[in-house]
């Protein structure tokens, strides 16, 4: 019997904050569908395989970020999908509160790395086309979180 890895792509060398955002992935997933606090989503995961190779801090704050302001979170981006927030697939759902959150609170992270990000997270765990979906959405919400950097991309 073949053993399947857990990554859709395992040759990938994934950084520690990438393995943070599927780590986080992973963790809003379980919220989602669950419906768990963040408390007890964070220890599950802080336990599985692999997660010492994640950033740790990153995955933290994520989590709890996205958790916390997920309502806030799903009102910027709302506008920008074509269905309620209740049929989007849970990856998509999830990665959306990933890529919303980083584009607000983490203003160090370029929005083109953000986006990216969010990308490969949908190819990895997501549906077929689910990332030109992600990307979709994330390239417009870009302008309206972070206005400056984009005009300033732009110009380049």
């Amino acid at each position: 019997m073949i053993e399947k890895n857990l990554h859709a792509n395992p040759s990938k060398n994934r950084t520690p904050r990438h393995r943070a955002r599927e780590f986080a992935l992973q963790g809003l997933y379980q919220w989602l569908l669950n419906n768990e606090d963040a408390a007890t989503v964070v220890n599950h995961i802080r336990a599985a395989h692999g997660f010492d190779k994640a950033d740790g801090d990153h995955f933290t704050v994520l989590l709890y970020g996205a958790i916390k302001d997920s309502v806030a979170l799903r009102a910027t981006f709302a506008p920008l999908i074509d269905r309620g927030i209740n049929e989007l697939s849970p990856i998509e759902h999830a990665v959306l509160l990933i890529g919303a959150y980083e584009l607000k609170n983490n203003l160090d992270i370029p929005y083109r790395v953000v986006i990216n990000e969010a990308v490969e997270l949908t190819k990895s765990f997501g549906g077929i086309d689910g990332h030109k979906y992600v990307n979709g959405v994330l390239d417009k919400l870009a302008p309206r979180l972070r206005a400056d950097e984009v005009a300033a991309d732009k110009k380049r």
